[in-house]
């Protein structure tokens, strides 16, 4: 459950016209926040981050689930799911408690690192990287890159 004060900053970010991104990056900060408080641990950065955007999606941040080509079809499925609960499209069921006692687990055992500064410098020049090479690549249907 993310925090009031951080719910309260994605509303004020949306209400000031911030893009939702924006306005999600509140929820991921605070798992990052999380992660290296100890109260869980991550496989990676892009885990850590996943589940901040997971989070933001149910809080109602109108945060668009991926294109269909950039992440799995279970990934996708997850986002929608999770995007149109946040959005009082669907109300989710209750969650199992099994489940979730051992997701809570497996998160706690999982170590630290992956919201140390390098672990997050790492991923944000890895992705900056696919967005330079995406751009450069020519635009198949214009013609022009």
């Amino acid at each position: 459950m993310p925090s009031k004060r951080t719910i309260k900053k994605a509303k004020e970010d949306l209400r000031k016209g911030k893009s939702p991104s924006t306005a999600a990056g509140e929820f991921v900060r605070e798992e990052i926040h999380h992660v290296r408080q100890g109260k869980h641990g991550a496989r990676s950065a892009k885990q850590v981050i996943a589940i901040g955007l997971s989070k933001a999606r149910r809080a109602g941040v109108p945060l668009k689930p991926p294109r269909s080509r950039s992440v799995s079809a279970k990934t996708r499925r997850s986002a929608e799911l999770a995007y149109q609960s946040g959005q009082g499209v669907r109300t989710a069921r209750a969650p199992s408690a099994k489940r979730s006692k051992a997701m809570r687990t497996k998160l706690e055992r999982m170590g630290r690192t992956a919201a140390s500064k390098q672990a997050l410098s790492t991923q944000a020049k890895r992705v900056a990287a696919q967005r330079r090479t995406r751009r450069m690549r020519p635009n198949r249907r214009t013609g022009s890159a």
